[in-house]
């Protein structure tokens, strides 16, 4: 991996990040594809005409259903969706926050019955290292656990050690993992991921501690759980000066394009989050004046695009008008088309952001462009 670095503004980086699977430009949005597939119909050939740099799986989804060593045996995830661009697999972590009442934390790691068929799943550090070896993503997650924002302090300080403890173990296997004969890719990425809810100072404390494990990059997790958006944004004023700004920053499952805009200008460069795939399904759509919501009966007779001026695939043939009756009346173009706009809305997003980081003038864009959203708000 080569991370290089091309130009700054205060915090914020544009950067390039060679893997084996190609180059990404960043600041980049993520687009998730849960079980290998974008939400919506969203096929792999959509990837490429709406922008995609990266798609993001999800290794517990994937260990659960269809199982990682099927995918294995059809040659890795890559060959399995037909996709040839990077793919980062978390790493079944943020299920041991969400599948809470399913789910037993113990040192050697965490007992899961699936959401599924209730069947007993057992995974730690060095299970997780080996679903994604199996998937054989360009970048892995470590394995950790997410504590909820509102956490008690004395549990918070006591996960973000275990978690420390799961680190050096996932990164233990991972380089064991590269250097067998059958690893399909034995150039497979390790990102760690900093926790500590929302205690400036375990936060901090746990920074200092992971970046001293020559990681391929770095996250910052347990946001967007609960907190306020100020709370995160304190946060990662707080720690991404602390993590090593050589290497890539990922703010994990974040969030509206502001989000995006205020997180790029405190450095963070890889984002993610289900917000377009998810709000699409529900007919709501991003604008450079904020969010429409298609399924409004002021829509009932509108002829114009989403958006005037924009490239997607439901903006260059379709109206607002057609696609609320599509959605009205159930029909899954309606679903597919506001997927397929909303993550190409994010995904201009980010060429905007690394053009104007490019040309010196990200301060003003990001200033015209939350003026914009703002705009819709006062409506």
């Amino acid at each position: 991996m080569e991370y290089k670095i091309l130009k700054t503004s205060g915090r914020a980086k544009r950067a390039e990040m060679k893997t084996v699977h190609g180059m990404i430009q960043t600041p980049v949005f993520m687009n998730v594809g849960t079980a290998a597939a974008i939400k919506g119909a969203v096929s792999t050939q959509d990837l490429y005409e709406i922008k995609t740099q990266v798609e993001l799986s999800n290794t517990y989804h994937l260990h659960v259903r269809p199982g990682d060593k099927v995918v294995k045996q059809l040659g890795g995830l890559h060959k399995f969706m037909n996709w040839d661009r990077p793919i980062l697999t978390d790493s079944g972590g943020f299920q041991v926050f969400s599948l809470a009442g399913l789910r037993k934390i113990k040192e050697e790691g965490v007992y899961f019955n699936s959401h599924i068929d209730g069947r007993k799943i057992f995974m730690g550090p060095e299970e997780s290292m080996q679903i994604q070896s199996n998937l054989a993503s360009t970048i892995a997650m470590a394995f950790d656990e997410c504590p909820s924002s509102v956490a008690e302090r004395d549990y918070v300080q006591k996960s973000v050690e275990r978690t420390t403890r799961w680190l050096a173990r996932c990164k233990a296997e991972m380089t064991r993992l590269n250097s067998l004969e059958d690893t399909i890719n034995k150039q497979q990425l390790l990102f760690g991921i900093n926790q500590g809810a929302i205690y400036d100072d375990i936060r901090i404390e746990h920074a200092k501690v992971i970046r001293e494990m020559e990681l391929d990059g770095y996250a910052v997790g347990g946001l967007a759980v609960g907190e306020t958006h100020e709370e995160m944004y304190h946060i990662l004023e707080e720690v991404v000066p602390y993590l090593p700004k050589d290497k890539p920053t990922y703010l994990m499952g974040v969030g509206t394009p502001a989000n995006i805009l205020e997180a790029v200008e405190r450095g963070v460069d890889f984002f993610d989050c289900v917000y377009p795939s998810r709000n699409g399904r529900h007919g709501h759509v991003y604008t450079n004046q904020g969010k429409l919501n298609l399924f409004n009966a002021k829509y009932e007779l509108d002829a114009r695009p989403i958006e005037e001026g924009c490239g997607c695939p439901a903006c260059r043939h379709y109206s607002r008008a057609y696609i609320r009756h599509l959605l009205k009346a159930k029909e899954m173009l309606g679903m597919r088309l506001c997927v397929l706009h909303n993550l190409y809305f994010y995904n201009t997003m980010m060429e905007e952001i690394r053009n104007a980081l490019d040309e010196d003038r990200f301060e003003s864009y990001k200033r015209a462009k939350l003026d914009g959203f703002a705009e819709n708000d006062k409506k």
